[in-house]
């Protein structure tokens, strides 16, 4: 029976010695996935370093110069970036998926000839699956909605960082802007954006076997959809919220207040979280003759040390499109009753993906879904 200390703060626990994954018995393939998922959250610094390192050669100051001028006054990322179709097939993203892992399922099918607005849930910590099914076809994507171009919408700020930049742009990333989103609603047919909606706000109540939703008060892509007539599409990720465990932060603590404040002053936050490290992890084991196989991942203790993500299955459900009402010709923007009528619509199908697939995918949840601001 589980105990009242098993659910409270991660500090309480009976600290346990940390298990070191075993040398031999791991079989290359799960080498490779960690592999991945290592260079992906290492990116950003992968990218400065070799930068930083690059303008150590007198001679490449040139490149180095022309780069730094271009990377101020590219205007890629803020009208749909630059899309480089074979950087989204690299087996680097399979290996990446496949960590998790990660599975994608269709709930209905997107006409081709339209424009669509994806907007996904939960944040979780890094939105991981956001990535692996939206940035990647390691998820096969393009062969379930074929002709349907998607645009994984960052914070500006990435795209200041040299190199990083670039790739994140060849596979399909853009700026979370205005300007971004209309430019891309308005090309071509099947281009579509997806946002994030809770943010960084959300990213705070990020826990295991939490879904806590910030959506009621984000009607910014619901009037962008109105206005390009792009159908809404809620999408759901059952596992994102479990790939960390935060520390506690609630609501009136330090921790919660500071993490608010610099959420103000720069449009994003860190939560204070953790997970596993390459070489030690919780795991169970199962000997079979001359071979070891890993079962499953123990993570919820103090000893969990590391930034690697625990080995979760993540599901995305991408639900059935929400019609959009027309403008009148006199109409520049949405009325307040036309943004909630269809907020109405787009919560209940996120609703109903949710009860429809709970029961097999977040059969350890700890409470319900939840829409908290």
């Amino acid at each position: 029976m589980r105990s009242e200390a098993s659910s409270s703060s991660p500090l309480q626990n009976t600290k346990q010695p940390i298990r070191w994954a075993p040398l031999r018995g791991i079989p290359i393939e799960r080498r490779l996935q960690m592999l991945a998922v290592c260079i992906w959250i290492s990116l950003v610094f992968i990218s400065v370093a070799t930068f930083l390192f690059l303008a150590t050669y007198p001679v490449l100051w040139p490149l180095i110069i022309a780069y730094s001028t271009f990377l101020f006054l590219d205007k890629a990322p803020e009208s749909g970036g630059r899309t480089f179709k074979r950087a989204r097939q690299w087996i680097l993203w399979k290996y990446f998926a496949n960590y998790f892992p990660v599975k994608l399922i269709k709930e209905h099918e997107l006409d081709p000839t339209k424009n669509y607005v994806f907007g996904y849930h939960p944040h979780g910590i890094i939105s991981m699956g956001a990535f692996a099914n939206f940035a990647t076809d390691a998820t096969g994507f393009s062969d379930l909605f074929p002709g349907i171009q998607p645009s994984l919408l960052t914070l500006t700020s990435n795209f200041r960082i040299p190199l990083y930049r670039d790739l994140i742009m060849a596979l399909g990333a853009a700026a979370v802007s205005r300007r971004s989103c209309e430019s891309i609603l308005s090309s071509t047919p099947g281009r579509s954006i997806v946002i994030v909606v809770g943010g960084a706000a959300e990213s705070l109540n990020a826990r295991p076997g939490i879904a806590d939703l910030v959506l009621r008060k984000r009607l910014g892509f619901i009037r962008l959809a109105i206005k390009h007539k792009a159908p809404l599409v809620p999408v759901f990720s059952f596992g994102e919220n479990e790939l960390y465990d935060q520390v506690d932060n609630e609501k009136g603590s330090v921790i919660f207040k500071c993490q608010k404040k610099m959420q103000s002053l720069l449009g994003f936050t860190f939560p204070l979280f953790h997970a596993r490290g390459i070489f030690n992890c919780k795991i169970s084991y199962i000997g079979c003759h001359t071979h070891t196989h890993i079962l499953k991942e123990k993570g919820n203790c103090l000893d969990d040390v590391g930034l690697v993500p625990f080995r979760h299955q993540i599901a995305t459900v991408v639900g059935k499109p929400i019609p959009v009402p027309e403008l009148e010709l006199d109409q520049n923007e949405p009325t307040e009753e036309q943004l909630l009528q269809v907020q109405k619509l787009y919560i209940e199908e996120l609703e109903s993906i949710y009860n429809k697939y709970k029961d097999v995918y977040a059969k350890d949840r700890k409470q319900e879904l939840c829409i908290i601001d």
